[in-house]
């Protein structure tokens, strides 16, 4: 029995003003004139790559596919239909559709066009093909393991599913990471390429990412936003560390202990002093 998302090898019946009609010696499969390679003869066997066409016809292309039945792979995003899902390439003029259906409820969490998800292959009721997401098990045969001397270093790549806690993704490097809600920076969307610092490594060798800078850069960005905003204000600003956390975080938009840390490191580099509720540049100090 012929099924779509296969390659198999087929026999030239006979041609037709749009194409060619191929047979196993039981049905009949049509090769439109667009998915030919080359000049095809009556009696000729050629391999072909089996799909529904638009009129839901078994139909065949001599386009190699970037997908089969039973593997899975990256493709790209061609158009996203709220209505449907999201279309993606694989490779022949027919584009494969991920259904609604298995996409997050949150549209701000849908692929966009120029993303890359983890997709297999599976049938419809009337035989169509559509994408199904691939999750760990299919990923695991590259899988690496990570170590310790990857914390703190950045890793990248595209995500293949979100849940509520967050969202895995499948690194350049080939590990499987992990990056809480809490940790990113704004929405991250199914397919998204996304670039983090690896935070801690899991005892199954698989990591933990966070889109926060660490603590030793978080020191440095706030420090020199303080000096930034007391050269701003002419040298003096009248916020020390015994200011309240509400004025820091509505101030400096970093929390309470944040800004100590900070605050702290400049104190200890001379680059400021404290009088009577109030920092001051050392520079500016006569």
């Amino acid at each position: 029995m012929l099924e779509t998302g296969q390659i198999r090898t087929l026999e030239v019946a006979r041609e037709a003003a749009f194409g060619y009609f191929l047979s196993d010696g039981e049905t009949d499969v049509l090769l439109h004139k667009n998915e030919t390679e080359g000049v095809l003869r009556e009696g000729q066997e050629i391999e072909v790559f089996l799909y529904m066409d638009n009129q839901e016809r078994l139909a065949a292309t001599m386009h190699q596919p970037l997908l089969q039945m039973g593997q899975f792979d990256w493709l790209k995003v061609t158009d996203v239909n709220k209505r449907m899902g999201v279309f993606l390439d694989m490779g022949i003029q027919k584009e494969l559709l991920l259904s609604k259906d298995d996409l997050p409820f949150n549209w701000a969490q849908w692929p966009q066009v120029g993303d890359r998800v983890f997709v297999g292959l599976k049938h419809d009721r009337r035989g169509r093909l559509l994408a199904k997401l691939g999750l760990d098990v299919e990923l695991a045969e590259h899988e690496k393991q990570g170590t310790r001397d990857l914390i703190n270093t950045e890793v990248s790549g595209n995500v293949y599913r979100v849940i509520e806690p967050g969202a895995f993704l499948f690194t350049d490097e080939n590990y499987i990471a992990f990056i809480h809600r809490e940790d990113m920076n704004g929405t991250i969307r199914l397919g998204e390429f996304v670039t983090a610092r690896v935070k801690s490594i899991r005892d199954d060798g698989r990591i933990n990412v966070t889109h926060q800078a660490s603590k030793k850069e978080a020191y440095y960005d706030d420090s020199e936003s303080i000096l930034q905003i007391l050269q701003d204000r002419g040298g003096a600003m009248p916020f020390t560390d015994k200011t309240s956390p509400e004025t820091i975080r509505e101030r400096f938009g970093i929390s309470k202990a944040a800004f100590k840390r900070a605050m702290g490191k400049l104190l200890k580099e001379r680059k400021v002093y404290q009088e009577e509720g109030w920092t001051y540049l050392t520079s500016m100090k006569q």
